[in-house]
């Protein structure tokens, strides 16, 4: 009859429970992520097959042909501080999917503990227990396991490996950034000093043509005028030259910080911008360019991960079914402690179900919902700011070539000028005065070129910099609008200063 009376018992609360479970499932809502990625189309990129050729290679400085280059950006990659600060939250973010990881396995843990303790004799012990003192010992193995149903634990993972995803990509974009930074200091140091010496041999010709201005006063052939003027230009020339050395040890200095040294480490550098070559251009735009881009990438996961935390929160409204044991022995005193009759053990299954909360399920389901949002939105973002780079890098560079054929076609005329300005002084048909103040249009354009050459480099740093730098990957989380346009076709190998990802079960997230 009690067999009975309990099973009757269980019935009417079965539909007690069916109830509260309908409610738990029907309490979310309409709260969703609104957010859409944007399709490569919209930003105007073509779907055209790249030539690999066209990337930047993982080492791509070394096209440079710069030894010098070559070894300070090694240094950067091994010292500087950023770098490390970026890599060592990868590693963080990595920690953080073990955690997250752990909550899908079985516990299981010991505990071992020995308590003195006087038993009250007013309390629900009978002498002898009531009124004395003993000793109580237990040592048990507790085990739990939670059944992830609802697959709020496998979202939190997800969620978590977006993040170390993310992490990753952005200690990679830290590390396409000091490589290019390294290069572009290296490049405005070898500017700095083709410009200085430039500088000293238009020094040298001013010197001259005051002497010899000085000479035709005092012939009576120029009047103090010509030679004030001429005199005025030597402190100028002179002004320069101090200005180039402050900015030579400036950039010195922020070199060697890139470098995670001190000053000292490039005070002896002598870099040569008549040596760096220029490379060539990209033809198109098609949108796996932007694939190769550490930033977006890093965006991508991120918005993924926030996807993943808005599974987790609605699987917050359903049932958490956990099921927990324990075995070992407790007895009071040690003369019993581990025998047969002191054993200890039992198990029993546990179900929590949130029915009132005074809205803070909806409300942290509404907050991830719109971090989601904002996620989507900050990497539609980052697609939109790196189409502009590569569009500004890529513009840059081609106007800029147009105005290097120019200096370079007013350069050799200012040239053959000069060829016939010294014929003619050989001839007799002019004097001396003639030849250098015609030199002065070369050496203007020599630093006009100079200047050029060195900006059309830092235009070549920016393009590969917007390009990826040599970043690459094959995996990619789906975003909701977002297709695989965007993905590049092929991976580079992993960067020997970039440790790879843990590995887990599943890296993509869900729609």
């Amino acid at each position: 009859m009690h067999g009975h009376t309990a099973r009757g018992g269980l019935l009417c609360l079965a539909p007690l429970l069916a109830a509260l479970l309908l409610a738990g499932c029907a309490s979310t809502g309409r709260i969703q992520p609104m957010a859409q990625a944007l399709q490569p189309a919209q930003l105007g990129l073509s779907n055209n097959a790249v030539n690999p050729a066209e990337f930047p290679k993982e080492d791509w400085w070394t096209q440079f042909n710069a030894p010098e280059l070559n070894r300070l950006i090694a240094q950067a990659l091994a010292d500087n501080p950023s770098l490390q600060e970026a890599q060592a939250r990868m590693r963080q973010a990595q920690a953080a999917v073990g955690v997250a990881q752990s909550s899908l396995e079985p516990s299981l843990n010991a505990a071992v503990n020995s308590t003195r303790q006087r038993f009250s004799a007013n309390d629900i012990y009978p002498p002898p227990l009531g009124g004395g003192t003993y000793t109580e010992n237990q040592a048990l193995l507790q085990g739990s396991y939670t059944f992830d149903f609802f697959g709020r634990n496998k979202d939190q993972l997800q969620a978590a490996i977006g993040q170390a995803r993310a992490a990753q990509a952005q200690a990679q974009a830290a590390r396409v950034l000091l490589a290019a930074n390294v290069a572009g200091a290296y490049v405005n140091l070898a500017r700095l000093d083709a410009q200085r010496d430039v500088l000293e041999r238009t020094l040298a010709q001013r010197q001259h043509i005051e002497r010899l201005v000085g000479d035709r006063v005092r012939a009576g052939l120029e009047t103090s005028l010509q030679q004030r003027q001429a005199q005025a230009e030597i402190p100028q020339i002179k002004l320069q030259l101090e200005q180039n050395a402050q900015a030579q040890a400036q950039a010195r200095h922020a070199l060697a910080a890139l470098l995670g040294q001190g000053p000292e480490a490039t005070a002896k550098l002598k870099p040569s911008l008549q040596t760096l070559p220029m490379p060539a251009l990209p033809q198109s735009l098609p949108a796996e360019l932007i694939g190769r881009r550490a930033d977006v990438v890093a965006a991508r996961w991120q918005a993924q991960a926030a996807l993943a935390g808005v599974k987790a929160a609605r699987a917050a409204f359903y049932p958490n079914i956990s099921l927990t044991a324990f075995a070992g022995f407790t007895a009071l005193g040690f003369s019993q402690f581990l025998a047969a009759g002191s054993r200890a053990y039992g198990v029993g299954p546990a179900l929590t179900l949130p029915i009132f909360e005074g809205g803070k399920l909806r409300a942290n389901l509404r907050g991830q919902s719109a971090a989601a949002d904002a996620a989507i939105a900050q990497y539609n973002a980052t697609v939109v700011n790196a189409v502009r780079e590569v569009a500004d890098a890529v513009s840059d560079r081609r106007f800029l070539q147009q105005q290097i054929v120019q200096q370079q076609d007013a350069l050799q005329l200012a040239q053959d000028a000069e060829r016939l300005a010294q014929q003619r002084y050989k001839a007799g048909l002019s004097n001396y005065l003639n030849v250098l103040t015609t030199e002065n249009g070369v050496l203007q354009l020599e630093q006009i070129g100079t200047s050029l050459k060195a900006q059309a480099l830092v235009d070549d740093l920016a393009l590969i910099r917007a390009l990826g730098g040599g970043y690459a990957t094959t995996e990619l989380p789906a975003l909701p609008g977002a297709t695989a346009e965007i993905a590049p076709a092929a991976a580079s190998p992993q960067t020997p200063t970039t440790p790879a990802a843990p590995a887990t079960p599943s890296t993509a997230a869900r729609p």
